[in-house]
């Protein structure tokens, strides 16, 4: 059976190219497998393994095996992949050696009203921390950590894009920014242990993303707007709509956070994500031309007048400079194949998420 993802799959390999014979014959170890973040990067491992015979293989952290297995056959039964049951803050450590770790597993309160921000923030540090002990004792050579954003706390107004040497932080004194003030500590162990004991540790701070894989039943709003035209209708903004986000395509994330794994900097920060600013109402509006369902979009609340618009957009020009790396795939054509894929799935009766 044809992969529905080829061609974003070969557009991954065009543009990673020379960075995968570092991992002819080693193994890897990523957590978060199993989310958006990490089906795309098992399947572009396992694309460049069968293409480039690259003899790698893939230990993948998660909960629940068959769940995986049931929503990702072909990569959980991928002779390269073996799944490791448990939890990202204690599971038990497999044997042997691991020449590159990929933490992408999060504690997160997505989708929940009433989330406990002490035991979330805890259990992101610790699962950090267990990983990290488990790199030290498998001699890891490479780490990458997927942060995020949200460890700037809210961009001024004037800031039109956050480069990563902005020295804002999340309120301290609002115990909903924990998945922020998480991710720093996170990046503090991550970048220690990597000097202590004599790793390389990346960070790579993701914003907004959208492709196949992603959720469409969160509190994230493109996945909820593909969500609604695929019903029928209409597409509801839940705000006022004004809010400034940027999207890279999936496709073009999981080039970047290959790269950044392969060739960045020890201890070096990068920005991942798309510059190209759009409002949320706009992105509405944009997935239902995209879509082509004749639905309508409602804007829930009405602007206030002379007030700014709230911002989450990155500066990455330290990626585009040090590590050659550009938004290949247009937002628009991002969101068309997301749209895509949405369809296809839904019609064949398989969760997307």
């Amino acid at each position: 059976m044809s992969n529905p993802l080829a061609q974003d799959l070969d557009h991954i390999l065009a543009h990673t190219d020379g960075l995968w014979d570092e991992l002819r014959g080693q193994r890897l170890f990523i957590t978060g497998g199993t989310g958006f973040f990490g089906c795309w990067l098992l399947e572009s491992f396992c694309w460049a393994n069968d293409k480039l015979g690259l003899g790698a293989s893939a230990c993948v952290l998660t909960r629940n095996p068959d769940a995986f297995r049931a929503k990702a056959p072909h990569l959980a039964g991928h002779p390269s992949v073996r799944l490791c049951p448990g939890q990202v803050h204690d599971f038990v450590f497999p044997e042997g050696d691991f020449s590159c770790i990929i933490h992408a597993a999060t504690e997160s309160a997505l989708g929940s009203a009433t989330p406990n921000p002490i035991r979330l923030f805890e259990a992101d540090i610790q699962g950090t921390r267990h990983v990290l002990e488990f790199a030290r004792g498998c001699r890891a050579r490479r780490f990458l950590f997927t942060s995020s954003g949200a460890v700037y706390g809210r961009q001024p107004p004037s800031l039109t894009h956050i480069p990563e040497d902005y020295p804002g932080a999340p309120d301290t004194a609002d115990p909903l920014t924990f998945y922020g003030q998480a991710k720093r500590v996170s990046e503090y162990l991550c970048t220690s242990y990597g000097r202590q004991y004599g790793f390389d540790a990346m960070i790579a701070r993701c914003f907004a993303f959208v492709g196949p894989y992603m959720p469409f039943d969160s509190n994230l709003a493109v996945g909820n707007f593909i969500r609604d035209a695929a019903s029928g209708g209409p597409i509801r903004v839940r705000g006022d709509g004004t809010p400034c986000r940027s999207y890279l395509y999936a496709a073009d994330l999981a080039i970047w956070l290959w790269t950044m794994l392969l060739r960045g900097r020890p201890s070096e920060v990068y920005n991942v994500g798309s510059e190209m600013a759009v409002t949320i109402a706009d992105m509405a509006r944009e997935v239902a031309v995209i879509a082509t369902s004749g639905t309508t979009v409602v804007v829930a609340g009405v602007p206030v007048r002379g007030q700014p618009p709230a911002r989450y957009v990155p500066a990455v020009g330290r990626a585009r400079t040090s590590l050659g790396l550009e938004v290949w795939i247009p937002r628009a054509e991002g969101i068309r194949r997301t749209v895509a894929w949405h369809a296809r799935t839904k019609c064949a009766g398989i969760s997307a998420t």
